[in-house]
């Protein structure tokens, strides 16, 4: 890799100091008939740019090169090939602040990232990769407010679980095509890892899976990963937006754990700490990301004094989820976390001097007690949710299956008069606004130690299209028990498909609920659906009006 500083101007400006890297990776597998034709006129970026995890003086570029017809995601073949890249403060590039040169190579399956330093913060850039007289699509990206700024406000968009088979990704067309975002937050489940036709049926399938076979290998892994970002509203999503994304389950295997998954078979798809280094891989080199010094996705960004992000993964070194021969939920041997990841949560939000302390976790951390449900409605839940079959009336899949570590960090946050947490949540396929209860069967007599928002999917299967009934049918009669039984639960929806608006001020957090119309249409319409917020040091979420405008 080589960099290049420019010239002072003639006015000042920062110097852009540049680090880039290109991942690393090796094995094969073709795309699809239809890139390979594209690729006839390699070399092309066939796959778009993306920025990520914006900091105040940088951000992450990335991008994929074909640099011949033959070098497909996957494939493991094609030549090494130069890639420049630039950045500047307008469109037009009349004002580069910043270029540099990395290498794209059939080791990193032709990604590339450029870890850009130097930049202003709270700025917006426009940036682009080039080869010779090739150029990739320009893209748009903005960097985070300083350390110590006094920042008025912060908006965030906010996915998750995206299933390529489920229907069309329209809701990162419609927050691509706002201007008033500062980063989006993908909360995992960017990809599943199913074969065609298994998750939702084949008979529900909108568009099948590129491998069609269920991904097992690094090659299987990129070739998924390089299908995605063909999508056009994954496109204009990561050129629009800078994003900063944590993996949950499927990235992997179905209930990933650190010994395995649901959806594993050592006798028929091999070792399971090849596959998820294979899913590990192909991940970092596909996605806009900073591997922590673990290698893994848990992180902090800051953005000013008005909000800290701590970022987890909980896949990585979590327990087996109990009632499959691994222990009570209660067991305190039992951690979703990892001793090392607690600690380091737990440290950060003492030592935040951030107004607001946000949480970006995969699963849920709300208690939630199913038992309550007519046995017609927990089966399909149970389906949607992973409860045990006959077992536990709860998701031990979340948080609820790890309770010691959930127990320790709220009694962290209390003891510690730690104020002002919110937790953002996926994974569940619902839109959920919680107060996260000190003690939930006390709860509203007991204190609230937290809040937290959870985004329905972006189209991945939720009640109404487990049972193929129309929305707010069905789901009534479940919201409404789930509510009474869990009086920190102020408001959920099983039924629809979309993405949250994160709203943040010293005053308060609020997150705006959109929806899609239909997620079969790849033109689908988006609305407003609901909103809640948090006020400042009250930890509890009440109902608001309207979004913010």
């Amino acid at each position: 890799m080589t960099s290049r500083l420019l010239p002072e101007p003639s006015t000042p400006r920062r110097r852009t100091v540049v680090k880039a890297a290109a991942a690393s990776a090796v094995l094969a597998v073709p795309l699809a008939a239809a890139a390979t034709a594209h690729a006839a006129e390699a070399p092309a970026f066939l796959h778009g740019v993306a920025s990520g995890d914006p900091l105040p003086d940088g951000v992450l570029l990335w991008t994929r090169v074909t640099p011949t017809p033959e070098a497909v995601p996957g494939s493991g073949q094609g030549p090494d090939v130069q890639v420049d890249w630039e950045i500047a403060e307008d469109s037009a590039f009349r004002t580069v602040v910043g270029r540099g040169t990395t290498t794209a190579s059939a080791t990193s399956d032709h990604t590339v990232k450029a870890d850009v330093r130097g930049l202003r913060p709270a700025t917006a850039y426009y940036f682009r990769f080039s080869i010779g007289d090739v150029r990739s699509p320009t893209a748009r990206t903005r960097t985070a407010p300083a350390a110590d700024a006094s920042a008025a406000g912060l908006r965030f968009g906010v996915v998750s679980c995206a299933n390529w088979e489920a229907g069309y990704f329209s809701a990162y067309r419609h927050l691509a095509a706002r201007s008033d975002l500062d980063a989006v937050f993908h909360l995992g489940d960017y990809l599943y890892e199913y074969k065609t036709g298994e998750y939702p049926a084949a008979a529900y399938t909108v568009r099948p899976h590129r491998p069609a076979h269920e991904i097992v290998t690094l090659a299987d892994y990129r070739t998924r990963h390089g299908a995605h970002k063909t999508d056009d509203d994954v496109r204009a999503l990561h050129a629009a937006h800078p994003l900063i994304a944590i993996w949950d389950d499927h990235e992997f295997a179905n209930d990933a754990w650190s010994g395995g998954a649901e959806n594993h078979t050592p006798g028929g798809e091999g070792d399971w700490a090849a596959r998820r280094q294979a899913a590990k891989q192909a991940y970092f080199e596909w996605m806009p990301v900073r591997a922590s010094t673990a290698g893994t996705v848990y992180r902090r960004l800051r953005f000013g004094n008005l909000a800290d992000l701590h970022l987890l993964d909980l896949r990585s070194f979590r327990s087996q989820q109990s009632g499959v021969g691994s222990g009570d939920v209660d067991d305190a041997d039992r951690t979703i976390t990892g001793r090392a990841q607690l600690d380091w949560l737990k440290s950060g939000l003492a030592a935040s001097d951030a107004r607001w302390k946000l949480v970006g976790t995969s699963v849920m951390i709300s208690p939630v007690a199913f038992g309550s449900l007519p046995a017609h409605l927990l089966g399909p839940l149970g389906e949607l949710l992973g409860l045990p079959e006959g077992g536990l009336a709860i998701n031990v899949d979340q948080w609820d299956g790890y309770t010691h570590d959930r127990k320790e960090l709220i009694s962290h946050l209390r003891e510690r008069g730690i104020r002002d947490t919110v937790f953002l949540t996926g994974d569940i396929h619902m839109a959920w606004a919680n107060d996260v209860p000190a003690q939930a069967a006390t709860y509203p007599l007991s204190p609230s130690a937290a809040t937290e928002f959870v985004v329905t999917s972006v189209t991945s299967d939720n009640l109404d299209d487990i049972l193929h009934v129309a929305p707010d049918t069905v789901s009534t009669v479940a919201e409404g028990a789930i509510k009474a039984a869990n009086r920190h639960v102020k408001w959920l929806d099983m039924d629809s498909h979309g993405y949250g608006v994160l709203d943040v001020t010293a005053e308060r957090a609020q997150m705006d609920y959109y929806v899609i119309s239909d997620r079969t249409d790849k033109n689908a319409t988006t609305s407003w659906k609901r909103s809640y917020r948090t006020r400042s040091g009250t930890q509890k979420v009440e109902r608001a009006d309207a979004p913010v405008r």
